[in-house]
């Protein structure tokens, strides 16, 4: 064998290396972690660094000073047992998301039944209404509303602004999203077990009830989850219907207060409805997994209430 044969052949270019990389569908999605990772480092990390600061024996909000419970029960002003603003902003929040939970569901699901099961021109033009105000900007429909109620649902110098009209703008915001979520599981379910339950007898309203809604009930539990996130959350809305501080929720206290001035008790009163949203969520799960036990279904039910799979 020749010296030249011998020789080892010289590697490929980075270039090369590269482009063989790039062109192999079966590589490992290395881009795809990191980029994934690196997202949820960036969403997940000032949230620790609330929780952890909550709990700050000081002012500061870049200096660790001690451990301490100051600004949830021992301090005399800006605590969250002893402050009432915060009290009253905590209450309008969770009573504005209550509200637009109980309200806003069952109108959107009961718009998803009817546009799921109507046919005809019209119900394309009402499809499409319907999806409008996913596109539609929230100071869109937030400033309509405030022009509304200020010039043409009043009486004499009264106007109607406060928790009516922010729950009014919270629901009109949630029903597509309501809509949206129960059209997509009610596709696929399909007709065929409502029209098996006729044709074994029962009547519409009793299939209805007793077949369809069970199936739907993992849907209706994630639009109920949807609204509330949507309006506990909600700052636009709030922020145009809001009448006096009465009214002011957690979102526009945090706004006014960081404007106005550093108050270290937020990052508490941020810990708290984090805490009680994760409790929920985490209650919803044990029901959902007892009720899948007693149907036979096991742990399954609560991985997808964890995964989404609705």
């Amino acid at each position: 064998m020749s010296e030249a044969a011998l020789q080892v052949a010289p590697r490929p270019s980075v270039a090369l290396r590269m482009r063989g990389w790039l062109s192999n569908p079966w590589r490992k999605p290395r881009f795809l972690a990191v980029l994934s990772w690196g997202f949820l480092v960036w969403a997940i990390l000032p949230v620790v660094i609330a929780v952890v600061f909550s709990f700050n024996a000081g002012r500061s909000r870049s200096t660790w000073q001690g451990f301490s419970l100051r600004w949830y029960v021992t301090d005399p002003d800006l605590s969250v047992v002893n402050d009432p603003i915060l009290h009253t902003a905590v209450g309008q929040s969770v009573k504005l998301a209550a509200l637009t939970m109980l309200v806003g569901t069952p109108i959107g699901v009961a718009m998803a039944l009817g546009l799921a099961r109507w046919r005809g021109r019209a119900a394309t033009g009402a499809n499409f209404l319907m999806l409008l105000p996913l596109v539609t900007p929230e100071i869109v429909l937030a400033s309509g509303l405030f022009l509304a109620f200020a010039h043409l649902y009043k009486s004499g110098e009264t106007t109607f602004f406060g928790t009516p009209a922010q729950l009014l703008g919270h629901v009109t915001w949630s029903i597509p999203y309501v809509v949206v979520v129960m059209r997509g599981r009610l596709f696929g379910i399909g007709k065929e077990y409502e029209e098996a339950a006729m044709d074994l007898g029962a009547p519409p309203v009793a299939a209805l009830f007793r077949v369809l809604l069970p199936m739907l009930a993992p849907a209706i539990f994630a639009a109920f989850m949807i609204v509330f996130a949507l309006s506990i959350d909600d700052f636009i809305t709030s922020q145009f219907l809001f009448s006096d501080e009465g009214t002011i929720t957690i979102p526009m206290l945090i706004y006014g207060t960081g404007r106005t001035g550093e108050n270290p008790s937020m990052n508490a009163v941020a810990t708290v409805m984090l805490v009680l949203t994760l409790s929920a969520l985490g209650l919803a799960a044990l029901v959902m997994r007892a009720v899948a036990r007693r149907r036979g279904g096991g742990a399954p039910t609560t991985q997808k209430l964890v995964r989404f799979e609705i």
